[in-house]
């Protein structure tokens, strides 16, 4: 049975359980506090970009508390184990990415290998020096603008409101992006 730091055990606690996912997040943000030099979030001044939406992301909510409601997290559906990290004050970025072939995840594996499998992955990601895990490198990119907070409008169709930046408008009507599809496809169908 693999022994976890108390960081990590903590994690679990978060997210719900231990998983390669998991592990290759506690690692990005090992390297993004050890390279980076990056501190916990109060606000927006430190933005976190993932290229993907497993379990790895909640290792950077957790520890450098990046999150989507303060608008300091930044989700991009790429599916890459990739993760930027920018300091707005200073612009300095930094930007880790999964080495190709470190996880070697095999699906042909039976119901009792799937187990002991995935805690040998864990443990050896845990393990690893980042190094071989990670490509790190720094950055710079253009900064997101901060956070805005915009007036809700009753969406004509559905009622319910929606941030007027997220509106379709259609003639006089206003409507809430899932109305708006809904309108289009019903009048496609005509």
């Amino acid at each position: 049975m693999t022994i976890y730091s108390e960081d990590y055990k903590k994690l679990i606690r978060f997210h719900g359980h231990s998983c390669p996912g998991l592990s290759i997040g506690y690692r990005v943000v090992e390297v993004a506090i050890e390279k980076g030099g990056f501190k916990k979030a109060r606000n927006e001044e430190l933005i976190a970009i993932v290229e993907n939406n497993s379990c790895s992301v909640d290792a950077i909510q957790f520890f450098l508390s990046c999150t989507f409601g303060k608008g300091n997290l930044l989700f991009k559906d790429y599916g890459k184990q990739v993760f930027t990290f920018v300091e707005r004050t200073t612009g300095k970025g930094l930007r880790v990415s999964l080495r190709p072939g470190i996880l070697n995840i095999r699906h042909n594996l039976n119901d009792e290998e799937k187990p002991k499998r995935r805690e040998k992955l864990i443990e050896k990601i845990l393990a690893f020096p980042y190094e071989q895990l990670f490509k790190v490198h720094e950055v710079n990119i253009d900064l997101p603008e901060e956070a805005q907070i915009h007036v809700s409008i009753p969406c004509d169709r559905c009622g319910e409101p929606t941030m007027e930046t997220r509106i379709v408008k259609k003639g006089e009507k206003v409507y809430c992006i899932p109305c708006a599809n809904e309108i289009f496809k019903e009048r496609r169908l005509q």
